[in-house]
């Protein structure tokens, strides 16, 4: 554990070695990799140590003070300070790995796809398919005919907070405190994004998230009906055992290419359910052989029993307890490809952006420095025969 009286000295190191940003650099992957952690600093010793004459401006931020002018005035500019930098990516590490925790299992799933617009549509072209033609010799190749294709994605939407470093949190040395408040805006905007995916995957709550194609807003998840031209839903189909499974696979069988009318090669890879089904799911993927039950000769009416190998194996389990309050029921299971059926259209990424120095909230409400938080983007349902749902 490094103290703050060594991180000054390493720092007044680097400043003889002309070497600033390596400092800066190699304090920031510290915070990253966890050999450093907030929890080591104090806030009111960093602002002592990396501020010229920090202890005494420290002390001008008690109103009882009555410091000089000068020290006054150069109490306004800590902003740009060292200071200001050691403290904005300790701030900085705190909310990316409270907006990292591996327990937002859906936005860690599903693939982002970065795109400059709000709301786009994306071109292309449709399969050729099986247009593969005998070519007699001598005669000329024919011409594969194609036909354009495209897909609308939804607009996007900004989320974001602010967090203020006060003159009081340095004085009082809340660190404590503005630890957890940057962890609760990383949690606060992680949660937001994962409840957005899990609604784009179970299409119950909101429909900004659904199918676009050529023109047509089509629901996720429904029978061969009118524009919803494929089946991925299997009602009464509860999940028990394996024999279950084996019922939702075989409507991917039946998915067909909507310009070739071919089999779409589907692998399906993910098992998602709520806590309810978890321990079921474990059971039916985990299970090392099942028993399969035919009826025996007519002779006798014995049934036969034949143990064999688990046919069910390879999927990856995912489940959160946040997906039961998306869902009107929590006995309704999905199987699919998460990576193949969304994506989420992400205008930027999380990014913390420290604000200027001298601002009007610094005068109007002593915050000595502020950090933005924000991220833009929308899940959006690139192919729903990727994905099959199952109601009990």
């Amino acid at each position: 554990m490094v103290n703050v009286k060594q991180l000054r000295r390493l720092f007044e190191a680097a400043q003889r070695d002309g070497d600033v940003e390596k400092f800066n650099s190699d304090f920031s992957e510290g915070l990253k990799s966890g050999a450093l952690k907030f929890s080591d600093f104090s806030l009111r010793q960093l602002f002592e140590h990396f501020v010229p004459d920090g202890r005494e401006m420290v002390n001008l931020y008690d109103p009882r003070s009555n410091g000089s002018s000068e020290l006054r005035e150069t109490a306004s500019l800590v902003a740009s300070s060292q200071f200001a930098k050691i403290s904005g990516q300790v701030l900085y590490n705190e909310i990316m790995q409270a907006y990292e925790q591996e327990a937002y299992v859906f936005s860690g799933l599903i693939p982002a796809r970065s795109t400059q617009f709000s709301g786009e549509r994306i071109p292309g072209i449709s399969k050729i398919g099986d247009e593969a033609l005998v070519v007699e010799e001598g005669r000329p190749y024919p011409r594969a005919g194609v036909s354009p294709t495209y897909t609308d994605t939804p607009v996007t939407t900004k989320r974001g907070l602010i967090v203020g470093v006060t003159k009081e949190a340095i004085f009082f040395d809340r660190t404590g405190v503005l630890a957890d408040r940057c962890s609760e805006v990383g949690e606060s905007l992680a949660t937001s994004k994962e409840l957005r995916a899990i609604d784009c995957v179970v299409d119950e709550n909101t429909t900004d998230h659904r199918y676009r194609y050529r023109d047509n807003t089509i629901a996720t998840y429904g029978d061969n009906s009118g524009t919803h031209n494929w089946d991925n839903l299997e009602a009464s189909n509860a999940l028990v055992d394996w024999n279950d499974v084996d019922n939702a696979e075989r409507l991917f069988s039946g998915m067909l290419d909507p310009e070739t009318g071919l089999p779409i090669l589907i692998q399906p890879k993910h098992l998602i359910v709520t806590r309810q089904n978890l321990y079921t799911a474990r059971r039916i993927v985990n299970a090392t052989e099942i028993t399969v039950t035919t009826p025996g000769y007519a002779t006798t009416g014995n049934p036969t029993e034949t143990k064999t190998g688990n046919p069910i194996q390879g999927y990856t389990i995912v489940s959160t307890n946040f997906l039961a309050s998306r869902m009107a029921t929590d006995t309704t299971w999905y199987l699919g490809d998460l990576t193949k059926a969304f994506r989420y259209m992400e205008n930027w990424p999380l990014t913390v952006v420290q604000a200027p120095a001298n601002s009007e909230a610094e005068f109007s409400s002593d915050i000595v420095m502020q950090f933005k938080a924000s991220e833009r983007g929308a899940y959006a349902t690139m192919d729903p025969r990727y994905m099959v749902k199952c109601t009990a």
